[in-house]
């Protein structure tokens, strides 16, 4: 996918942003039509977001106005917007657009820039950086190594109350504003690592009250609500090309971050936007591309007794379904019991999570052929092509029905 998903002139998306675990509880952006800063149009659905969810409504155009030149996650921006672009005052958006220009131009750690960003650490002795950050447990040395993945630092100290607190920076790592120290005395084991995390703020909005957006919803009639949830992925309802089965197979996707347990299937073409949802528009999935795996990562870890990526995130999604492969021969029939039971086991011990399971994958021949000489799970790898895996799926999404992603979307 490219960075243009869903960021047409013509869009308008309202989005909510960084939902709380199994809630539909987003912030909503929206975006419009622009004829210049100081003129948005708006129509009813977006005045009456507007009203409804006062102060956590922006506009999604100025997302693909932000990201270009910053390659960071669609929900990273949409945050740093929501804190400073939520109004319709066009005055204040401009400055709130600004100022979140400057503070990724400041803070953002470009890959191609990150020496740059060690020599003003060094030089300042503290800088707030915006950065992927991930920590491991190195057991031969009892201690928790963070490691920033833009600024290519594998080294970085780390207080156990942030690893903690922040337990998903064990698996996968998560996206985050970090005050960064450096010392150059500080040694571990007669070796300099003089760089040090003081704090951080994970990038994803508070909790909302379910009950206020149950509230909410009683003022939107079904198709408004319909629209507004397909403006979360950035898509444009308006557009001719988007009729009712085609916004309802979009929502589809969004079932598994608000379901538990829920085993989802998507096989089509290219470029309809598969991996994007998983990858962009929330901090509470994702999304493993290649499809290579290990019990361990995904499970639990027998040797530390560490929960893996089912325990931690709300969706688990395999980029390449054809891939999906465990060094463990016995990982894909414990993938099997978790997707009929919610559970694993430990030793004799089973523990249960909640997260859903979702398999991405590509279909490149055309559909009647496929009819004819095959099947609909033919890209499935072998180990995947039987009726234990097959009953195990809530739905099979046919990507093939929907459009690939252009612009004007």
């Amino acid at each position: 996918m490219t960075s243009r998903f869903g960021y047409g002139t013509r869009s308008r998306a309202s989005c909510w942003l960084n939902s709380p675990p199994r809630y539909m509880s987003r912030s909503i952006c929206e975006s419009q039509p622009r004829i210049g800063m100081d003129t948005p149009l708006m129509d009813a659905l977006d005045e009456k977001l507007t009203v409804r969810f006062p102060g956590r409504v922006v506009r999604k155009d100025l997302v693909r106005q932000t990201k270009t030149g910053f390659n960071v996650p669609v929900y990273v921006l949409e945050y740093l917007l929501g804190q400073y672009c939520s109004s319709t005052d066009p005055d204040v958006i401009a400055q709130g657009l600004e100022y979140v220009r400057d503070t990724l131009s400041r803070n953002y750690v470009r890959a191609d820039e990150s020496e740059k960003i060690k020599s003003i650490t060094r030089e300042t002795g503290t800088h707030r950086i915006i950065d992927k950050v991930k920590v491991r447990l190195v057991e031969t040395e009892d201690k928790y190594w963070a490691e920033l993945t833009n600024m290519g630092v594998k080294y970085v100290n780390i207080p156990e109350g942030i690893v903690r607190q922040y337990d998903k920076l064990l698996a996968g790592g998560i996206w985050a504003i970090i005050n960064l120290r450096y010392d150059a005395d500080f040694q571990h084991r007669g070796q300099t690592r003089p760089f040090i995390i003081e704090n951080l703020k994970p990038i994803q909005q508070p909790s909302t009250d379910f009950s206020d957006l149950v509230a909410s919803r009683a003022h939107f009639t079904r198709d408004e609500w319909l629209d507004a949830l397909v403006r979360t992925v950035g898509l444009e309802p308006a557009h001719p090309d988007l009729d009712h089965r085609k916004k309802m197979l979009l929502l589809m996707r969004l079932v598994p971050m608000v379901e538990s347990n829920y085993n989802l299937i998507e096989l089509g073409p290219r470029s309809t936007g598969k991996s994007f949802v998983y990858r962009e528009i929330s901090p509470y999935a994702i999304l493993i591309s290649g499809g290579q795996t290990t019990v361990a990562q995904l499970f639990i870890h027998l040797g530390t007794g560490r929960i893996g990526l089912v325990g931690l995130w709300d969706v688990v999604a395999f980029d390449e379904v054809a891939g999906v492969n465990f060094k463990d021969p016995n990982g894909i029939q414990i993938l099997k019991d978790y997707m009929e039971s919610g559970s694993f086991s430990r030793g004799k011990e089973e523990v249960p999570a909640d997260a859903s399971i979702v398999f991405n994958g590509n279909i490149d021949a055309d559909i009647p052929t496929i009819l004819r000489t095959s099947h609909l799970l033919q890209p499935l790898s072998p180990h995947l092509q039987d009726m234990a895996f097959i009953d195990r799926l809530h739905f099979y999404l046919p990507g093939w029905d929907l459009d690939k992603m252009r612009p004007e979307y």
